[in-house]
Protein backbone atom coordinates (compact mmCIF):
# COMPACT_ATOMS: atom_id res chain seq x y z
CA UNK A 1 0.00 0.00 0.00
CA UNK A 2 1.55 3.20 -1.09
CA UNK A 3 2.26 5.21 1.74
CA UNK A 4 1.66 9.49 1.18
CA UNK A 5 3.18 12.10 3.16
CA UNK A 6 0.40 14.52 5.01
CA UNK A 7 1.16 17.74 3.99
CA UNK A 8 -0.57 21.02 2.54
CA UNK A 9 -1.62 18.55 -0.65
CA UNK A 10 -0.94 15.11 -1.00
CA UNK A 11 -0.91 13.35 -4.89
CA UNK A 12 -3.82 10.56 -5.04
CA UNK A 13 -3.41 7.19 -6.42
CA UNK A 14 -5.02 4.97 -4.33
CA UNK A 15 -9.00 4.27 -3.70
CA UNK A 16 -8.04 3.43 -0.28
CA UNK A 17 -4.27 5.02 0.95
CA UNK A 18 -2.21 5.79 4.26
CA UNK A 19 -1.38 9.18 5.07
CA UNK A 20 1.29 9.45 7.47
CA UNK A 21 1.27 12.31 9.77
CA UNK A 22 3.56 13.44 12.62
CA UNK A 23 3.32 10.97 15.45
CA UNK A 24 0.54 8.88 13.43
CA UNK A 25 -0.49 6.70 10.47
CA UNK A 26 -4.12 6.46 9.42
CA UNK A 27 -6.06 5.38 6.40
CA UNK A 28 -8.56 6.96 4.51
CA UNK A 29 -10.58 6.04 1.88
CA UNK A 30 -11.33 9.07 -0.17
CA UNK A 31 -13.44 7.30 -3.05
CA UNK A 32 -14.15 4.21 -4.96
CA UNK A 33 -12.29 5.43 -7.92
CA UNK A 34 -8.65 6.03 -9.06
CA UNK A 35 -7.60 9.76 -9.71
CA UNK A 36 -4.63 11.41 -10.02
CA UNK A 37 -4.67 15.03 -8.88
CA UNK A 38 -4.37 16.81 -5.78
CA UNK A 39 -6.27 16.55 -2.24
CA UNK A 40 -6.46 19.73 -0.47
CA UNK A 41 -5.61 18.81 3.27
CA UNK A 42 -6.50 22.33 5.09
CA UNK A 43 -7.84 23.85 2.24
CA UNK A 44 -11.18 23.45 -0.64
CA UNK A 45 -10.14 20.51 -3.42
CA UNK A 46 -11.73 20.76 -6.50
CA UNK A 47 -12.95 17.62 -8.47
CA UNK A 48 -9.93 16.56 -10.83
CA UNK A 49 -9.83 16.46 -14.22
CA UNK A 50 -11.56 12.36 -15.20
CA UNK A 51 -13.44 12.42 -11.90
CA UNK A 52 -16.75 10.86 -12.29
CA UNK A 53 -19.85 13.43 -12.46
CA UNK A 54 -21.77 10.70 -10.54
CA UNK A 55 -19.94 10.52 -7.62
CA UNK A 56 -21.34 11.97 -4.30
CA UNK A 57 -19.67 14.91 -3.17
CA UNK A 58 -19.62 15.26 0.30
CA UNK A 59 -18.03 18.48 2.09
CA UNK A 60 -17.03 17.79 5.38
CA UNK A 61 -14.93 20.38 7.68
CA UNK A 62 -11.10 21.14 7.69
CA UNK A 63 -11.21 21.20 11.65
CA UNK A 64 -11.20 17.32 12.13
CA UNK A 65 -8.93 14.54 11.65
CA UNK A 66 -9.25 12.78 8.62
CA UNK A 67 -8.91 9.23 10.20
CA UNK A 68 -12.40 9.95 11.96
CA UNK A 69 -14.11 9.94 8.40
CA UNK A 70 -12.85 5.77 7.87
CA UNK A 71 -16.36 4.43 8.42
CA UNK A 72 -17.79 6.68 5.58
CA UNK A 73 -19.01 5.05 2.25
CA UNK A 74 -16.66 4.27 0.02
CA UNK A 75 -18.76 5.65 -3.14
CA UNK A 76 -18.38 9.32 -2.32
CA UNK A 77 -16.07 12.06 -2.83
CA UNK A 78 -14.53 14.01 0.32
CA UNK A 79 -14.35 17.69 0.15
CA UNK A 80 -12.82 19.80 2.44
CA UNK A 81 -14.51 22.64 3.33
CA UNK A 82 -13.05 25.48 5.29
CA UNK A 83 -14.32 28.86 6.64
CA UNK A 84 -11.74 30.67 4.50
CA UNK A 85 -12.76 33.00 2.40
CA UNK A 86 -12.34 31.17 -0.80
CA UNK A 87 -13.71 29.97 -4.44
CA UNK A 88 -17.60 28.62 -4.54
CA UNK A 89 -17.60 24.95 -4.11
CA UNK A 90 -19.75 22.47 -6.01
CA UNK A 91 -21.15 19.58 -3.09
CA UNK A 92 -24.43 17.54 -3.03
CA UNK A 93 -24.29 16.62 0.76
CA UNK A 94 -22.53 19.11 3.52
CA UNK A 95 -21.25 18.02 6.99
CA UNK A 96 -20.70 21.38 8.46
CA UNK A 97 -18.08 22.03 11.28
CA UNK A 98 -19.43 21.53 15.02
CA UNK A 99 -19.00 25.47 15.56
CA UNK A 100 -22.20 27.24 13.81
CA UNK A 101 -19.95 30.78 13.71
CA UNK A 102 -17.51 29.05 11.27
CA UNK A 103 -19.68 26.91 9.44
CA UNK A 104 -22.17 29.72 8.16
CA UNK A 105 -19.21 31.55 6.68
CA UNK A 106 -18.92 28.61 4.19
CA UNK A 107 -22.47 28.78 3.39
CA UNK A 108 -22.63 31.34 0.86
CA UNK A 109 -20.13 29.37 -1.25
CA UNK A 110 -21.43 26.27 -1.54
CA UNK A 111 -23.40 25.20 -4.07
CA UNK A 112 -25.91 22.26 -5.26
CA UNK A 113 -26.02 21.32 -1.69
CA UNK A 114 -29.11 19.35 -1.17
CA UNK A 115 -28.79 17.37 1.65
CA UNK A 116 -27.11 19.00 5.34
CA UNK A 117 -25.89 16.49 7.95
CA UNK A 118 -25.04 18.65 11.00
CA UNK A 119 -22.92 17.13 14.25
CA UNK A 120 -24.94 18.79 16.69
CA UNK A 121 -28.61 18.25 18.29
CA UNK A 122 -29.23 22.09 17.82
CA UNK A 123 -29.73 23.17 13.86
CA UNK A 124 -31.73 26.59 14.54
CA UNK A 125 -28.61 28.33 12.93
CA UNK A 126 -29.14 27.08 9.60
CA UNK A 127 -32.88 25.86 8.64
CA UNK A 128 -33.81 29.27 7.87
CA UNK A 129 -30.78 30.20 6.01
CA UNK A 130 -30.88 27.33 3.32
CA UNK A 131 -33.46 26.88 0.31
CA UNK A 132 -36.83 24.80 0.37
CA UNK A 133 -35.12 22.00 -1.91
CA UNK A 134 -32.27 21.55 1.48
CA UNK A 135 -33.48 18.59 3.68
CA UNK A 136 -31.42 18.94 6.71
CA UNK A 137 -30.52 16.64 9.78
CA UNK A 138 -29.18 16.93 13.14
CA UNK A 139 -27.14 14.63 15.42
CA UNK A 140 -29.95 13.01 17.59
CA UNK A 141 -28.18 10.62 19.57
CA UNK A 142 -24.69 11.76 19.25
CA UNK A 143 -24.49 13.89 22.44
CA UNK A 144 -26.88 12.26 24.67
CA UNK A 145 -24.65 10.87 27.24
CA UNK A 146 -22.33 13.94 27.30
CA UNK A 147 -25.19 15.96 27.48
CA UNK A 148 -27.06 14.22 30.41
CA UNK A 149 -24.23 13.70 32.57
CA UNK A 150 -23.23 17.52 32.57
CA UNK A 151 -27.30 18.09 33.69
CA UNK A 152 -26.61 15.91 36.54
CA UNK A 153 -23.39 17.31 37.22
CA UNK A 154 -24.95 20.70 37.38
CA UNK A 155 -27.93 19.51 39.56
CA UNK A 156 -25.33 18.01 41.87
CA UNK A 157 -22.94 20.64 42.18
CA UNK A 158 -25.72 23.03 43.03
CA UNK A 159 -26.96 20.75 46.01
CA UNK A 160 -23.99 19.80 47.15
CA UNK A 161 -22.74 23.45 47.46
CA UNK A 162 -19.85 22.79 45.42
CA UNK A 163 -19.55 26.47 44.01
CA UNK A 164 -19.51 27.25 47.70
CA UNK A 165 -17.08 25.63 48.69
CA UNK A 166 -14.46 26.29 46.49
CA UNK A 167 -14.24 29.50 47.48
CA UNK A 168 -14.20 28.06 51.04
CA UNK A 169 -10.69 26.15 49.61
CA UNK A 170 -9.52 28.54 47.44
CA UNK A 171 -9.44 30.95 50.63
CA UNK A 172 -8.02 28.08 52.67
CA UNK A 173 -10.88 28.49 55.85
CA UNK A 174 -12.01 25.06 57.19
CA UNK A 175 -14.81 27.12 59.57
CA UNK A 176 -16.39 28.67 56.87
CA UNK A 177 -18.62 25.40 56.05
CA UNK A 178 -20.86 26.27 58.51
CA UNK A 179 -21.99 29.50 55.63
CA UNK A 180 -23.62 26.64 54.07
CA UNK A 181 -26.13 26.10 57.19
CA UNK A 182 -27.21 30.17 56.86
CA UNK A 183 -26.94 29.50 52.67
CA UNK A 184 -29.88 26.45 53.11
CA UNK A 185 -32.01 28.56 55.44
CA UNK A 186 -31.62 31.72 52.42
CA UNK A 187 -32.36 29.99 49.36
CA UNK A 188 -34.92 27.43 50.90
CA UNK A 189 -36.91 29.36 53.49
CA UNK A 190 -36.39 26.28 56.10
CA UNK A 191 -36.04 27.49 59.01
CA UNK A 192 -36.86 24.65 61.14
CA UNK A 193 -34.28 24.02 64.07
CA UNK A 194 -31.81 21.42 62.49
CA UNK A 195 -29.09 19.68 63.80
CA UNK A 196 -26.22 19.08 62.99
CA UNK A 197 -26.14 22.03 60.78
CA UNK A 198 -27.10 21.92 57.41
CA UNK A 199 -24.03 21.60 54.83
CA UNK A 200 -25.51 19.99 51.56
CA UNK A 201 -28.81 18.96 50.08
CA UNK A 202 -29.79 15.15 48.53
CA UNK A 203 -31.25 14.87 45.23
CA UNK A 204 -32.96 11.87 46.26
CA UNK A 205 -36.35 12.16 46.37
CA UNK A 206 -36.89 15.49 44.82
CA UNK A 207 -39.88 16.39 42.37
CA UNK A 208 -38.14 17.17 39.06
CA UNK A 209 -39.71 18.49 36.12
CA UNK A 210 -38.33 17.55 32.86
CA UNK A 211 -39.22 19.83 29.82
CA UNK A 212 -38.01 17.94 26.58
CA UNK A 213 -38.55 14.31 25.80
CA UNK A 214 -35.90 13.80 23.11
CA UNK A 215 -32.99 11.18 22.73
CA UNK A 216 -31.25 13.73 25.73
CA UNK A 217 -34.05 13.88 27.75
CA UNK A 218 -34.72 9.94 27.80
CA UNK A 219 -30.95 9.79 28.89
CA UNK A 220 -31.22 12.51 31.65
CA UNK A 221 -34.55 10.12 32.92
CA UNK A 222 -32.07 6.99 32.64
CA UNK A 223 -29.27 9.07 34.90
CA UNK A 224 -31.80 10.02 37.00
CA UNK A 225 -33.38 6.26 37.85
CA UNK A 226 -30.63 5.77 41.13
CA UNK A 227 -31.85 8.49 42.82
CA UNK A 228 -35.61 7.71 42.96
CA UNK A 229 -36.69 11.25 42.08
CA UNK A 230 -40.65 11.84 41.68
CA UNK A 231 -40.17 12.72 37.36
CA UNK A 232 -42.50 14.41 35.88
CA UNK A 233 -42.14 14.52 32.14
CA UNK A 234 -43.65 17.50 29.58
CA UNK A 235 -43.04 17.43 25.91
CA UNK A 236 -44.60 19.73 22.64
CA UNK A 237 -47.92 17.10 22.91
CA UNK A 238 -49.17 15.04 25.70
CA UNK A 239 -49.04 11.25 24.97
CA UNK A 240 -48.72 7.81 27.49
CA UNK A 241 -46.66 5.29 28.45
CA UNK A 242 -44.77 6.64 29.35
CA UNK A 243 -47.46 9.31 30.77
CA UNK A 244 -45.69 12.62 29.15
CA UNK A 245 -47.49 16.46 30.14
CA UNK A 246 -47.93 18.87 27.11
CA UNK A 247 -45.69 22.01 27.42
CA UNK A 248 -49.38 24.05 28.09
CA UNK A 249 -49.51 22.47 31.57
CA UNK A 250 -46.40 24.08 32.82
CA UNK A 251 -47.56 26.49 34.27
CA UNK A 252 -49.87 24.39 36.10
CA UNK A 253 -46.61 21.71 36.60
CA UNK A 254 -44.23 24.50 37.92
CA UNK A 255 -45.57 25.37 41.61
CA UNK A 256 -44.60 21.45 42.78
CA UNK A 257 -41.43 21.21 40.92
CA UNK A 258 -38.05 20.97 43.12
CA UNK A 259 -35.91 21.14 40.24
CA UNK A 260 -37.02 22.53 36.35
CA UNK A 261 -34.91 20.46 33.33
CA UNK A 262 -35.09 22.49 30.15
CA UNK A 263 -33.82 19.88 27.02
CA UNK A 264 -35.83 21.23 24.33
CA UNK A 265 -35.13 22.61 20.88
CA UNK A 266 -34.87 26.20 20.42
CA UNK A 267 -37.73 27.19 17.94
CA UNK A 268 -40.39 30.19 17.68
CA UNK A 269 -42.66 28.18 20.65
CA UNK A 270 -39.95 27.89 23.07
CA UNK A 271 -38.67 31.21 22.50
CA UNK A 272 -38.88 32.64 26.46
CA UNK A 273 -40.52 29.67 27.59
CA UNK A 274 -39.37 30.46 30.87
CA UNK A 275 -40.31 34.15 31.60
CA UNK A 276 -40.76 36.61 34.64
CA UNK A 277 -44.48 34.81 35.09
CA UNK A 278 -43.03 30.74 35.06
CA UNK A 279 -40.20 31.64 37.46
CA UNK A 280 -42.47 33.36 39.60
CA UNK A 281 -44.63 30.08 39.72
CA UNK A 282 -41.40 27.86 40.83
CA UNK A 283 -41.35 27.23 44.44
CA UNK A 284 -39.12 29.51 46.84
CA UNK A 285 -35.27 27.70 46.33
CA UNK A 286 -36.11 25.85 43.02
CA UNK A 287 -33.16 24.92 40.78
CA UNK A 288 -33.47 25.88 37.10
CA UNK A 289 -31.39 23.45 34.93
CA UNK A 290 -30.78 25.03 31.04
CA UNK A 291 -28.58 22.57 29.16
CA UNK A 292 -30.34 23.38 26.25
CA UNK A 293 -30.34 26.69 24.22
CA UNK A 294 -30.36 30.59 26.03
CA UNK A 295 -33.19 31.86 24.20
CA UNK A 296 -35.60 29.59 26.05
CA UNK A 297 -35.31 31.88 29.14
CA UNK A 298 -35.70 35.09 29.28
CA UNK A 299 -32.34 35.94 30.95
CA UNK A 300 -33.36 39.51 32.13
CA UNK A 301 -36.32 38.05 34.08
CA UNK A 302 -33.70 35.40 35.46
CA UNK A 303 -31.07 37.82 36.77
CA UNK A 304 -33.80 39.56 38.63
CA UNK A 305 -35.04 36.54 40.11
CA UNK A 306 -31.65 35.03 41.16
CA UNK A 307 -30.80 38.64 42.43
CA UNK A 308 -34.46 38.55 44.80
CA UNK A 309 -32.85 35.15 46.08
CA UNK A 310 -36.33 33.49 45.10
CA UNK A 311 -34.53 30.48 42.70
CA UNK A 312 -31.31 29.19 41.46
CA UNK A 313 -29.58 28.39 38.20
CA UNK A 314 -27.32 26.13 36.60
CA UNK A 315 -26.75 27.25 32.86
CA UNK A 316 -24.76 25.59 30.17
CA UNK A 317 -26.29 27.91 27.60
CA UNK A 318 -26.97 31.53 27.96
CA UNK A 319 -29.06 34.36 26.11
CA UNK A 320 -26.93 36.21 24.33
CA UNK A 321 -24.28 33.80 23.60
CA UNK A 322 -21.06 34.24 24.22
CA UNK A 323 -22.14 35.69 27.16
CA UNK A 324 -20.71 39.27 26.80
CA UNK A 325 -17.75 40.35 29.73
CA UNK A 326 -19.66 42.60 32.17
CA UNK A 327 -23.02 41.17 31.91
CA UNK A 328 -25.23 41.30 34.72
CA UNK A 329 -25.96 37.38 34.62
CA UNK A 330 -21.85 36.34 35.31
CA UNK A 331 -22.33 38.07 39.20
CA UNK A 332 -26.04 36.71 39.79
CA UNK A 333 -25.95 34.35 43.26
CA UNK A 334 -27.12 31.27 43.36
CA UNK A 335 -25.60 30.51 39.76
CA UNK A 336 -23.40 27.99 38.66
CA UNK A 337 -22.86 28.95 34.62
CA UNK A 338 -20.76 26.64 32.11
CA UNK A 339 -19.88 28.04 28.68
CA UNK A 340 -21.98 25.55 26.59
CA UNK A 341 -20.05 22.56 26.79
CA UNK A 342 -22.55 20.07 26.99
CA UNK A 343 -21.42 18.10 23.96
CA UNK A 344 -17.34 18.62 23.81
CA UNK A 345 -15.90 15.60 25.22
CA UNK A 346 -13.70 13.29 22.84
CA UNK A 347 -16.41 11.38 21.94
CA UNK A 348 -18.15 14.32 20.05
CA UNK A 349 -16.85 13.83 17.03
CA UNK A 350 -16.47 10.08 16.66
CA UNK A 351 -20.40 9.85 17.77
CA UNK A 352 -21.56 12.50 15.76
CA UNK A 353 -19.89 11.15 12.46
CA UNK A 354 -20.77 7.54 12.52
CA UNK A 355 -24.56 8.94 12.85
CA UNK A 356 -23.72 11.06 9.57
CA UNK A 357 -22.11 7.86 8.03
CA UNK A 358 -25.22 5.92 8.39
CA UNK A 359 -27.60 8.66 7.30
CA UNK A 360 -25.07 9.09 4.39
CA UNK A 361 -25.32 5.55 3.34
CA UNK A 362 -29.37 5.73 3.70
CA UNK A 363 -29.14 8.75 1.35
CA UNK A 364 -27.65 7.18 -0.92
CA UNK A 365 -29.74 4.27 -0.88
CA UNK A 366 -32.79 6.02 -1.33
CA UNK A 367 -33.90 5.00 2.10
CA UNK A 368 -36.21 7.44 4.37
CA UNK A 369 -33.32 9.56 6.81
CA UNK A 370 -33.41 8.95 10.46
CA UNK A 371 -33.07 12.38 11.94
CA UNK A 372 -34.72 14.75 9.43
CA UNK A 373 -35.35 18.29 11.48
CA UNK A 374 -35.95 20.24 7.90
CA UNK A 375 -37.42 18.19 5.01
CA UNK A 376 -36.70 19.51 1.15
CA UNK A 377 -39.22 19.81 -1.62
Amino acid sequence: MTVIALQRQCPVSLSTLNLSCPGRQLSLRLANFSLHGAVNIGNESTAPSGLSETMLRVGIPTTIALDLFRDFPTEVELVPVSDDPGPEIDIDVWIPDAYPTRAIKAWPRLRGVRLIITLMAGTEWITDKVGPDVTVCNARGAHDISTAELTLSLILAMLKYFPFYLDVQRAGQWKRRFEASAHYVSITGDTRPLYPPVMLEELTGKKVLLVGYGSIGKEIERMLAPFNVDLVRVARSARTDPEVHAVSELDSLLPSSQIVILILPSTAESYRLIGARQLSLMPQGALLVNAARGPIVDTDALVDALNGGRIRAALDVTDPEPLPDGHPLWSCPNLLLTPHIGGSSPQFAPRSLHLAAAELRRYMAGEPLKNVVKQGV
